[in-house]
């Protein structure tokens, strides 16, 4: 569970920054940085054919995670991303002693490639990155190793006087080790702007994971789960108060799964956009 916490979080980073910039390439010297904090309750769980059903002994799961995520262009068709998250996490019941425990998660670093663009509007990437577990007790995710590789669509356009932003994203991931599982990761999102100066914006996503591995259990710590699946929801709002800084408040529900908790998610994200980082002079 707490890798499926985690890439919730991590998705809010990756959206944001494609709905402030568009999916259009990190220009060279360029650093886009992204502090996040998020938060998680569940009390529901999806069995293993996706009934839903409360908790046990009045159950409640909650997570609270700050996410650093960062991306650097290094030329115009290659950009450096990486992310570092901390997480706390509480699950309690109405029986047992509660279970809580907080440290670094996965740092993930990785390098994206722009493979081609449509007029220089919309851009076709692919991305490969590392996922080095920063800790040793599995309650705070598989103490794996992992890679992933990811194909990407995204862009910027106008509707009548709206400008719009989209993203679309599926990416393979494995984690090595025992009952390592192999996830199939997907995204989508749609940002429309809600005036005429192009400030503010609200975007619709909807995100997921399938991972299958031959560890199947369901047991009362969620976080070891391997073999689940989960569809989320959410809507955003967000505000650009110059060029190069921006908020964005999200929500989001888990509307489908298996083998996993049923939850609600709440998000802040800033966005920095630092020109000639390291002393780079950005070309134009």
């Amino acid at each position: 569970m707490a890798k499926k916490i985690l890439f919730v979080t991590l998705l809010f980073s990756l959206f944001l920054s494609s709905r402030a910039y568009c999916g259009w390439p990190t220009r060279p010297g360029r650093l886009i940085f992204s502090p996040s904090i998020s938060y998680f309750t569940s009390s529901k769980d999806w069995d293993s054919v996706s009934r839903r059903r409360v908790k046990p002994n009045n159950g409640k799961f909650t997570s609270t995670i700050v996410n650093l995520y960062a991306e650097y262009g290094i030329v115009r068709r290659l950009t450096a991303v990486a992310s570092l998250p901390y997480v706390s996490y509480k699950l309690s019941d109405s029986v047992n002693a509660p279970l809580s425990q907080s440290g670094l998660g996965d740092a993930e670093l990785g390098l994206r490639y722009y493979l081609a663009n449509i007029n220089y509007k919309y851009y076709f990437t692919l991305q490969g990155t590392a996922v080095l577990p920063l800790y040793k007790n599995q309650g705070l995710g598989y103490a794996q190793p992992g890679g992933e590789l990811r194909l990407g669509f995204s862009g910027a356009g106008k509707i009548g006087s709206k400008f719009f932003s989209l993203s679309l994203e599926n990416g393979v991931r494995k984690y090595f080790g025992t009952d390592g599982p192999l996830q199939d990761r997907y995204s989508a999102s749609f940002g429309i702007t809600l005036d005429k100066k192009f400030h503010d914006q609200l975007t619709a996503g909807v995100s997921g994971i399938i991972s299958t591995s031959s560890f199947t259990a369901f047991t009362r710590n969620i976080f070891t789960a391997r073999d689940y699946e989960f569809t989320q929801v959410s809507l955003s709002y967000g505000h650009t108060f110059n060029s190069s800084f921006s908020m964005f408040l999200t929500a989001s529900q888990f509307v489908a799964g298996r083998n996993t908790g049923i939850g609600t998610n709440g998000a802040l994200a800033l966005i920095y956009k630092i020109d000639n980082f390291l002393g780079k002079k950005v070309n134009y």
